[in-house]
């Protein structure tokens, strides 16, 4: 597969207000490095709140196992994402995506080309993956990096899914 700086889409002009035609779904798929924590984060938040209005996936250019920390703090918000998995953005290059959204700069920057995506959005988050931390320590930064993933969830549903 080929392998690009910039996510690269298909020759389509669109409004956001296109993306959500009332019978159709809006397809998202989250990328990150490791498919560990944000886009797992950004997976469970967007489906938490997009409810019926979309269908969501993520994955990683270089999936390591969905992180017991990002579980731990979505459920302390009600939201499950224990049975989610860490795939790897190959599995998903042939499906057809309304948006496609890396949440870090990594993943950004190596990211294979996505023939399917309509569109592309970058929003980098720091990772909350950091092992010198304490559990204490390590538990503020995951909850701050949750909500800061949530508020551009949210934010981000409210431009597409009117």
């Amino acid at each position: 597969m080929p392998r690009g700086k910039v996510i690269r889409m298909k020759d389509t002009t669109m409004t956001d207000r296109s993306l959500t035609d009332e019978n159709r779904r809006l397809r998202i798929l989250v990328i990150c490095t490791g498919n560990r924590a944000r886009s797992q984060m950004a997976h469970g938040w967007l489906n938490h709140l997009g409810g019926v209005r979309v269908a969501v996936d993520s994955a990683g250019t270089n999936p390591r196992g969905v992180h017991a920390m990002a579980v731990r703090v979505m459920a302390e918000v009600g939201i499950d994402i224990s049975g989610h998995s860490s795939d790897h953005v190959d599995r998903y290059a042939d499906g057809d995506y309304d948006l496609v959204i890396t949440v870090c700069d990594a993943a950004r920057e190596t990211c294979p080309v996505l023939p399917g995506a309509k569109r592309a959005l970058h929003h980098g988050f720091a990772d909350p993956d950091r092992p010198e931390l304490d559990d204490e320590a390590l538990v503020a930064v995951f909850r701050q990096t949750r909500d800061e993933i949530g508020d551009y969830c949210r934010k981000l549903l409210a431009s597409f899914c009117r």
